[in-house]
């Protein structure tokens, strides 16, 4: 399949996600996220689902959010260290690269994914963010990075009504994080991780309204 046809793929597996409450089981509660799990169908792990509402509009969230070249998202995002469009196929879709640094001290090393990505708009206002994994010519393995893998994930920015300074962002992360990791570190790794995007995104957005 080719590459945009991935990423509408992940898109439409994403919004299958969203309308499927079966199986979720709660790990972890915030006062910005509510973080759930189940097992996935893609790979021999779990798909997480974080849901939350952020004090800032749907455009300011998705400015802090959206996958693209000089984004803000490597400003605010601990788990993101660099953010690279290696070809961009369309005016929403592309390929990217995202690198991680060391993380759960040092537990697990750093990482790189190469994703196919893709943004859209809904008519409610809504606005996606999708990826998963793809191979490119551009991006072979690099030295001292462990490549992981994205499965389809993303985020979705759904306005609220009546409250147009307030976002519904609903996100689903399901990552294979490669290499040889015991898995009591994955399963401690991702609830955490997903409670502290919602908490440096939701001091990213202020920063941005101020």
């Amino acid at each position: 399949m080719d590459c945009a046809g991935r990423a509408e793929q992940a898109a439409e597996q994403l919004r299958l996600y969203r309308r499927d409450p079966d199986g979720w089981r709660g790990c972890r509660s915030t006062g910005e996220v509510a973080v759930s799990w189940r097992p996935s169908a893609e790979f021999a792990g779990n798909l997480y689902k974080g849901e939350g509402v952020l004090p800032a509009s749907p455009q300011n969230v998705w400015e802090c959010i959206k996958p693209v070249a000089g984004g803000l998202r490597t400003k605010w995002d601990q788990n993101v260290k660099d953010f690279e469009v290696i070809e961009a196929i369309s005016d929403t879709v592309s390929i990217c690269r995202t690198t991680t640094p060391s993380a759960c001290m040092r537990i697990i090393s750093p990482r790189e994914f190469v994703d196919v990505v893709v943004m859209k708009q809904y008519e409610d206002g809504t606005m996606l963010s999708a990826a998963t994994n793809v191979e490119h010519p551009l991006c072979p393995p690099q030295p001292n990075f462990v490549r992981g893998f994205n499965y389809p994930c993303g985020c979705f920015c759904i306005p609220v009504p009546g409250e147009p300074n307030r976002t519904e962002l609903l996100t689903f992360f399901q990552t294979d994080l490669g290499g040889y990791l015991p898995q009591t570190v994955v399963d401690s790794f991702f609830p955490s991780s997903i409670s502290g995007f919602y908490s440096n995104l939701t001091k990213a957005v202020k920063a941005l309204k101020a």
